[in-house]
């Protein structure tokens, strides 16, 4: 779990990038406080291939990268 909560992007992208890479083919859950960050990400994981979906918890959103 990446917790990017408190950071505007690009950072929270590039937090998902190193966990996916340090992790190869491995689901990822992102933790992000704007929906700015969740449509970064969700482009992020289109393009390198996963499935994205978030759901919004409070005031938060948690994405799911899916292989």
């Amino acid at each position: 779990m990446v917790d990017a909560r408190g950071y505007s992007c690009p950072v929270p992208v590039v937090m998902a990038k190193e966990s996916i890479e340090k992790n190869p083919g491995a689901d990822c859950e992102i933790l992000v406080d704007s929906m700015v960050c969740v449509e970064n990400i969700t482009r992020f994981g289109e393009g390198k291939g996963y499935k994205v979906s978030y759901e919004k918890q409070g005031e938060d959103f948690k994405i799911f990268l899916k292989k």
